[in-house]
């Protein structure tokens, strides 16, 4: 499954180092990170590794495909 995650503000390279499994993309006051999750534990895992450095996730979506 792939999925994409909308965090709040643009999010240091260092920041994006604590998630080397998912690719990241600057946008208009936010940070995209997309790729691909194995399972739901591992979904969660991403969800509380998110919070745990302050990151505030806006949106997050399942990707087609």
């Amino acid at each position: 499954m792939r999925y994409e995650f909308r965090v709040t503000g643009d999010v240091s390279p260092l920041m994006t180092e604590a998630f080397p499994e998912l690719a990241t993309e600057p946008v208009s006051r936010q940070t995209l990170f997309f790729g691909t999750v194995t399972d739901e534990a591992h979904l969660f895992g991403l969800l509380a590794r998110f919070q745990n450095l302050g990151l505030k996730v806006e949106e997050m979506r399942r990707l087609p495909g």
